[in-house]
């Protein structure tokens, strides 16, 4: 059986390298999600100068039904982007799962195997290597970052709608104001930190004596 500090090791590499994945496609549900925000500002744009027009007097105005056939198309194409939208916070709401069940299992083992570790080699911190706890905390603060951006972008969906296009016009403002409050890199950082941990285990395992 492993050493306790080799056992979390072990799964903290493994934990890692399923986060780089995450990563990777939460990363791209985002740059989806902010594409479909700025298509639906567009088209919220379109549908805003379609009926400040004064259709009466010009010349489409002896096209009775043609207002009407272009709200709904438009219509149409909003509701379709909203659907796209949908898809893209699933993916959001995957890697957020994910990354909870993940976590969980990490801490999982860390309390089965604390007694045997002990306090003092959980909080041991090297020169240049953080200790087990840093490592643990970086692991909660990934699956807190996905987890309340997440919610951001829940919100976000649930407040557009085709009867406030000037709100609907704003998403893509609305969508930086957000990011900008989780611009830190909280995923690579806490991967730095693991990869530093995981290295010095890797270390002492092979060095003489150990």
């Amino acid at each position: 059986m492993a050493s306790p500090a080799g056992a979390m090791a072990a799964v903290l590499r493994e934990w890692a390298a399923a986060a780089e994945r995450r990563d990777a496609a939460w990363r791209a549900a985002l740059a989806g999600w902010a594409a479909l925000l700025r298509s639906l500002a567009g088209l919220a744009a379109q549908m805003r100068a379609a009926r400040r027009l004064a259709w009466a007097g010009s010349p489409l105005g002896a096209f009775g039904e043609l207002r009407a056939r272009l709200w709904r198309k438009q219509r149409g194409a909003a509701e379709a982007l909203l659907e796209q939208l949908c898809g893209r916070r699933a993916e959001l709401r995957a890697v957020r799962d994910s990354a909870g069940a993940g976590g969980a299992a990490v801490l999982r083992l860390y309390e089965q195997r604390a007694a045997e570790l002990g306090l003092a080699a959980a909080l041991r911190r090297g020169p240049r290597c953080p200790s087990l706890a840093d490592a643990l905390e970086g692991l909660q603060d990934v699956e807190r970052y996905y987890r309340h951006l997440y919610l951001e972008s829940d919100l976000l969906l649930r407040r557009i709608s085709c009867d406030s296009l000037a709100d609907m016009e704003a998403l893509p403002q609305a969508w930086e104001r957000i990011m900008e409050r989780y611009k830190e890199d909280v995923v690579q950082d806490a991967l730095l930190k693991i990869s530093l941990f995981v290295d010095n285990q890797r270390e002492l395992c092979c060095s003489p004596g150990s």
